[in-house]
């Protein structure tokens, strides 16, 4: 993970199946004819992970699990250790979604264990925060995102590869998001949590913004300060969306002679 370009990211959550493959692959092609300066990560289900490791490899598109269980091993039915995610092939993991806080009752203490587990298996792990719309509209959403910031990073990240994503979790999947304004205000609020929280260990790391980021507002959304990246759903199960928002990232070129 390059720490001077954006680090764009697709969650399929529940879905990708034959289709999905498709669409990655017409993806890894157009990113193989013309590569990107952009970091770019896709998290299937698991079912997919060794199918989309070998066609992404060759175009430079990496490949992440949806959760990992804080075990490396044990009867745990249903679960993945984030060892397991390794040997299929993966390079990120998503925690502490908020489909998994709400759904799971995932507590900070839990993604906080998660994250301790992906570190331990040698991925890096993207730390979901966000608010609900009642904590938004009740003016706690900044409190919301710093709570769940102290109480879900572990000292062990520091000198290591991770990512924060600040996902308003009114915003998801609901083609509604937040002015740019609020943004600003969060991924602020969210880089002063993590210094506090881990020293200069919380000032390099990537906040990712996700919530109904599409080809129509990424580049706005990539523009403000302290966003590194973008946590993409529904617009990432289609390659020409996907695509259009990791060409929204990209750096621009200063002309030849120009001043930058």
């Amino acid at each position: 993970m390059k720490q001077s370009v954006k680090l764009i990211v697709g969650n399929w959550k529940m879905n990708g199946e034959a289709g999905g493959l498709a669409e990655f692959e017409t993806l890894a092609a157009t990113l193989i004819e013309n590569p990107t300066r952009v970091d770019v990560a896709i998290c299937p289900p698991a079912t997919l992970i060794e199918r989309l490791v070998r066609i992404g490899e060759p175009a430079a598109i990496a490949i992440g699990g949806q959760d990992c269980h804080a075990e490396p091993k044990g009867a745990f039915t249903g679960s993945i250790s984030g060892e397991l995610l390794l040997e299929a092939g993966c390079e990120f993991v998503i925690v502490g979604h908020s489909e998994r806080r709400q759904a799971c009752g995932e507590t900070d203490g839990i993604v906080a264990d998660k994250v301790a587990g992906a570190l331990r298996a040698g991925l890096t792990p993207i730390i979901c925060v966000g608010e609900t719309r009642d904590q938004r509209q009740a003016g706690d959403a900044v409190a919301v995102v710093r709570r769940q910031i102290m109480g879900s990073l572990v000292d062990a990240l520091t000198g290591q590869d991770w990512a924060l994503a600040y996902e308003p979790v009114w915003a998801i999947g609901t083609g509604l998001t937040p002015t740019l304004e609020q943004i600003a205000e969060i991924h602020s609020a969210a880089r002063a949590a993590m210094v506090e929280r881990l020293g200069e260990g919380g000032r390099k790391a990537p906040i990712l913004y996700g919530g109904s980021v599409n080809p129509g507002n990424a580049r706005d959304i990539l523009a403000v300060p302290e966003v590194g990246g973008a946590l993409v759903g529904g617009a990432s199960l289609k390659a020409a969306d996907f695509l259009a928002i990791i060409r929204a990232a990209e750096p621009a070129v200063v002309a030849a002679g120009g001043q930058g």
